[in-house]
């Protein structure tokens, strides 16, 4: 599939990976939606010339109408990138008294079934779309985490919604093989998002020494990159990449 005709809809983008990731699709000359929560993303797209619709990907209603704004603005869809996500921090028995089952279910609502929501609806509008000259009707990519395979104490809820993208990610191509609609998950390490940089450096720096090599925190640029070659290597399908400096977490 080819950048420059793409029609993109990419949640959370209104900041970190997301972000990134519609930037260098408007770069590369596609038309992109961004859906995130918010407001501050019709900031965000103005400033790339990118659409924006505020939505909760949690909410049924919101997503829907968000995925036949997009399609109505663009006039089409054929690539959705999902990085709207929260990441929570709770152990399964703390100080305090047993996991808050609140907190770990609102963590599945936001990352996994979100993610799924988003995809579900776009896969739908991809399904109308008339085959492009690689036989292609559209791509979906999704953003695991490298938590979901070797997550850390204190991420039992993160780590079961990243782990649930991952798992999610072959059933849905082989589901969507029929339609042409290709699906592909990203497991990213430890990326410089607005959430470490608000830790300081010094926890940047002590973060970054964990990495094989290199030894630094990946850049969201790194994250987009890897989105646009999933997107035009049309043989990619049904995997979930790490993209982590060689990183396993202890």
């Amino acid at each position: 599939m080819r950048i420059e005709t793409t029609k993109a809809v990419v949640s959370g983008a209104a900041s970190g990976l997301g972000l990134a990731t519609a930037t260098m699709l408007r770069h590369n000359g596609a038309q992109v939606t961004i859906l995130d929560r918010d407001p501050n993303g019709s900031v965000v797209a103005a400033s790339i010339g990118a659409h924006f619709v505020q939505t909760d990907v949690t909410d049924e209603s919101s997503t829907a109408a968000a995925i036949g704004a997009a399609v109505g603005k663009m006039g089409g869809l054929t690539v959705a990138v999902n990085c709207a996500g929260i990441a929570t921090g709770a152990k399964t028995v703390g100080r305090e008294g047993p996991h808050s089952l609140q907190e770990f279910q609102r963590t599945i609502d936001i990352n996994l079934i979100g993610t799924f929501n988003v995809s579900r609806l776009a896969a739908a509008e991809m399904a109308k779309n008339d085959p492009d000259e690689g036989g292609e009707r559209g791509v979906i990519i999704n953003t695991a985490s490298i938590a979901a395979f070797d997550g850390q104490k204190g991420q039992a809820a993160y780590a079961a919604s990243k782990a649930g993208i991952a798992g999610m990610t072959l059933p849905m191509a082989r589901d969507l093989a029929n339609l042409n609609v290709r699906v592909m998950a990203i497991a990213p390490g430890i990326f410089m998002t607005p959430m470490l940089e608000s830790l300081g450096e010094e926890i940047q720096s002590g973060l970054a020494a964990s990495v094989t090599c290199p030894k630094r925190l990946g850049d969201p640029a790194e994250y987009a990159d890897l989105a646009k070659f999933i997107i035009q290597c049309g043989y990619l399908n049904g995997e979930t990449i790490r993209i982590d400096g060689a990183l396993r977490m202890q």
